[in-house]
């Protein structure tokens, strides 16, 4: 009994005392004992290189905001050569796939209610004559505005093809002066050149603090937190342990994403490949500082995975700016953004891709985002010396 307090107090001793060569033995012996784990453990591993993959694809196809193959009816009441001209021009666009109502016009609410048609062209009988003898020649358009955002992308397609239908005819309207526009940045205007960097931002918060999640909780509930706890180990080196595997497994996870991104969905890449990395490095920190703050407050690992999903996944897509513009949301709402640290990486990770944004125009991302990986670590290694102490 006697043997065993003395090697306690010597332990306590040997904690306070360690050197700074001890300290780092002691982390990388963590670090190793962590990593062994996720090499041997098949769903960690399918949780770091399948999930972000499978998510990357998924997300990248879904989340497109170009509106295409839209169903339209065509009413054409003129049934000329003129007529069908017309009806060919929306054909030989990508956005329409046209066809030939026969009915009354109050039937076409019927084909928008069984999801027919999302737009519908009705040309006047007196279309040929119009074109000849008149400036303007009316046509109206239907459009099925349930979905508000795509009648409006439905809307800028028609006038679009139409201006084109016009310009072949050589039937240019008379403008007091000439608009020029330049699209910078995207100027074929995809949307997965925009959503691809933002899907990246969400998958690396997800995975990585779903991983360090059960850090800690997994010792818990395996009972190998004893051990440690009379181990000649301090807080911050037992922190420090956890997350070095971590932050190499989630660095690879950045560079794979990336990689598909680039080769799948062909998004540019405008910036500096060091400082996207070296900036994906910090918020991967600070996603898996927020991971291990979760994983220091709860018990069990199903608890700290459940966490994980909800602190990750609904502010990046809510909150970051990842679909809906900050600027659009209520005041409220934009002060609670600034908490989100996938809004600074979404403005690095589209800086960088689609702009090539250099270090000076990235620097108050890059300060936000690291105070947040500080605070986030710090508050960490001090609950988890609570939970020691207790």
């Amino acid at each position: 009994m006697e043997t065993q307090t003395q090697f306690v107090e010597g332990t306590g001793r040997g904690r306070r005392s360690a050197g700074k060569g001890a300290g780092r033995n002691l982390v990388l012996a963590i670090a190793r004992k962590e990593f062994l784990h996720i090499v041997y453990d098949p769903r960690t591993l399918s949780i770091v290189f399948l999930m972000p993959v499978v998510q990357l694809l998924m997300f990248g196809y879904a989340m497109n905001l170009e509106v295409q193959h839209v169903d339209m009816a065509v009413l054409d009441l003129a049934r000329t050569r003129e007529s069908r001209a017309l009806v060919r021009q929306f054909d030989g666009s990508r956005f329409f796939d046209s066809f030939y109502y026969d009915g009354p016009v109050a039937g076409i609410e019927s084909l928008f209610k069984t999801e027919k048609a999302r737009v519908a062209l009705i040309i006047p009988p007196d279309f040929d004559r119009r074109l000849r003898t008149s400036p303007t020649t009316p046509l109206q358009f239907v459009i099925d505005a349930s979905d508000a955002n795509a009648a409006a992308f439905v809307k800028n397609y028609c006038t679009q093809v139409l201006a084109d239908y016009n310009q072949s005819r050589g039937a240019e309207l008379p403008v007091p002066f000439g608009v020029r526009t330049a699209v910078l940045f995207n100027p074929n205007l995809k949307s997965s050149h925009f959503f691809v960097p933002g899907i990246m931002a969400m998958i690396l918060m997800m995975v990585s603090a779903l991983l360090t999640s059960v850090a800690i909780t997994r010792e818990k509930e395996t009972g190998t937190m004893e051990q440690m706890l009379v181990s000649p180990v301090r807080p911050q080196q037992i922190v420090a342990g956890k997350v070095l595997p971590y932050v190499t497994l989630a660095f690879l996870d950045a560079v794979l994403v990336l990689v598909v991104g680039l080769v799948v969905f062909h998004v540019p890449f405008r910036g500096n490949v060091a400082l996207l990395l070296v900036l994906t490095v910090l918020y991967v920190v600070t996603a898996l500082s927020l991971g291990l703050m979760i994983s220091t407050s709860v018990r069990t690992q199903q608890v700290a995975m459940m966490a994980a999903m909800v602190a990750t996944i609904l502010p990046t897509i809510m909150l970051s700016g990842l679909i809906f513009p900050i600027a659009s949301m209520p005041k409220v709402l934009q002060a609670v953004t600034y908490l989100v640290p996938a809004r600074y990486y979404l403005l690095i990770v589209r800086g960088v891709m689609l702009k090539g944004s250099g270090p000076l125009q990235l620097l108050e991302p890059t300060a936000f985002l690291a105070a947040a990986a500080v605070l986030l670590l710090a508050v960490s290694v001090r609950r988890f010396s609570m939970n020691l102490e207790r």
